[in-house]
């Protein structure tokens, strides 16, 4: 039980601690305002995190992750998933949204580095199994292809962000796919694709079960 409440109160923290960062930057938010944010004394939030930098630390721990990524007929598919997924939860999760905050913060950056390394990584990961399924045309090079994506996921997050009017980042992401994918899929894969930009929602409410095999 006494664990059950620390932990608990751990993530309270770490996410009003996000959405201070989302809401005034890194150099702004301070310790005092989580306090008043909280309601919890000093002593318990130095029990959990010894600094404000071991929050941002936290907070970039928890940026790359496969929930809802489950295994599918096609490599493309995980793939395309992932960064589907990402799209629907950044709105919905502060930690997500802070630690894309932090990445482009430059003194955050110049402290903590970034997770951007890392989602190239976890993609070249997926599109390297696809190359080597033959879901991917001759000329794409894996590594190339996420780098590239990574960038461009990015971009147009931050550019949807700031846009006065209000863009659905899912459905900006899942256009982003439908541009891309054409030159770098073999036509028999790309037509079984789902790049719809409410698949992620329902990944996630299913508990990311595998799809039936009517892929195959």
């Amino acid at each position: 039980m006494r664990q059950d409440r620390a932990i608990r109160t751990r993530k309270l923290i770490l996410e009003s601690m996000a959405i201070l960062f989302n809401d005034v930057g890194y150099d702004a938010a301070t310790i005092a305002a989580l306090v008043e944010r909280t309601g919890l004394t000093r002593g318990a939030l130095y029990f959990h995190f010894a600094s404000k930098e071991d929050m941002a630390r936290a907070v970039l721990d928890e940026a790359v992750t496969r929930e809802g990524l489950s295994p599918q007929a096609f490599k493309l598919q995980e793939w395309v998933d992932l960064g589907l997924l990402l799209a629907y939860r950044l709105p919905r999760e502060p930690i997500l949204r802070a630690a894309i905050r932090l990445a482009v913060d430059p003194k955050a950056r110049r402290l903590f580095g970034t997770r951007w390394p890392d989602w190239v990584v976890l993609g070249n990961e997926l599109l390297t199994q696809a190359k080597e399924g033959g879901e991917l045309l001759p000329h794409a090079d894996p590594a190339a292809v996420s780098r590239a994506f990574v960038g461009a996921w990015t971009g147009v997050q931050l550019v949807t962000e700031v846009l006065e009017e209000k863009l659905d980042l899912s459905e900006e992401i899942a256009g982003l796919y439908q541009l891309l994918l054409p030159s770098i899929v073999t036509p028999v894969v790309l037509a079984k694709l789902d790049l719809s930009p409410y698949r992620a929602e329902r990944l996630l409410r299913v508990g990311g079960g595998q799809e039936a095999s009517d892929r195959g």
